[in-house]
């Protein structure tokens, strides 16, 4: 009869550290957190999500890259995300206003630079965004204006020079930053307007020519804020904390954005 109890005895503690296995086997289960992030964030998020991952091995963070105006639209048709990383304040102005953003969980992240580029064996000596309305440039690659913040800074620092109709008969429109880059990189268009850090990204593939005149346009102001529907409200507010550590900072920088002061 003992042999038996101790046999039920130690059948029962198997059973239950089979349990307690399982039970850990769930908790390291995989999280994803959906990120939606303005096109221009695309190297720089990828680096950071490298070294979050490693740090949090439960976590995993799937980016929807584009341009700030799609992502929203996409935010407020219930497209599935749980942060929101815009190029421009109009964006996430429209998701607040539609009660899409989690309360308290806005705030202005990172500062960038609206910069005129060629490709780098162009030949049209242009130096300034007022040669845009010379007759010789032909193809000029901006943001599309609606949907692409890239593309409103544009039309402002167009229309403060009085040369935005001459422009505009001659442009091309891309669905977002890096798409302007992509026709500029190329040769297929004579010229574009993208944010000092795609122009940094593209390297000997393009040349800057000059960045927008002071006060022809807004600050280019990247906020960030968790929306209200996330089912992952806790990891989404770790990201955060994540990227406005010192850490993060350091990265950014390195990919030429400037982090806001707190």
């Amino acid at each position: 009869m003992k042999k038996i109890l101790a046999l039920m005895m130690a059948s029962a503690m198997l059973m239950t550290g089979c349990g307690g296995g399982g039970t850990e086997k769930a908790k390291s289960e995989p999280i994803d957190l959906h990120i939606a992030a303005a096109a221009s964030l695309t190297d720089v998020m990828k680096e950071l999500a490298g070294e979050y991952e490693k740090e949090n091995s439960n976590i995993k963070l799937i980016f929807n890259f584009g341009s700030s105006g799609a992502l929203q639209q996409a935010i407020e048709n219930g497209g599935q995300t749980d942060i929101f990383f815009s190029a421009a304040q109009k964006q996430m102005n429209a998701l607040e206003e539609s009660k899409n953003l989690a309360e308290g969980t806005r705030s202005d992240l990172l500062i960038n630079k609206v910069v005129l580029i060629v490709p780098a064996d162009s030949n049209k000596d242009i130096k300034s965004f007022n040669d845009l309305a010379r007759e010789d440039i032909q193809h000029i690659a901006l943001g599309e204006p609606k949907g692409v913040p890239v593309g409103q800074y544009s039309e402002e620092i167009l229309t403060k020079l009085n040369i935005l109709d001459a422009v505009k008969a001659k442009a091309v429109y891309g669905s977002d930053v890096r798409q302007v880059l992509s026709w500029v990189e190329s040769g297929e268009a004579d010229c574009g307007v993208v944010y000092a850090t795609d122009a940094a990204v593209a390297g000997d593939k393009i040349k800057i020519v000059c960045e927008a005149p002071e006060g022809s346009h807004k600050p280019v102001i990247y906020p960030v804020a968790i929306i209200k529907d996330s089912k992952q409200m806790d990891e989404a507010k770790k990201f955060l904390d994540f990227v406005k550590s010192d850490k993060a900072k350091a990265i950014f920088e390195k990919y030429g954005f400037e982090v806001v002061k707190k």
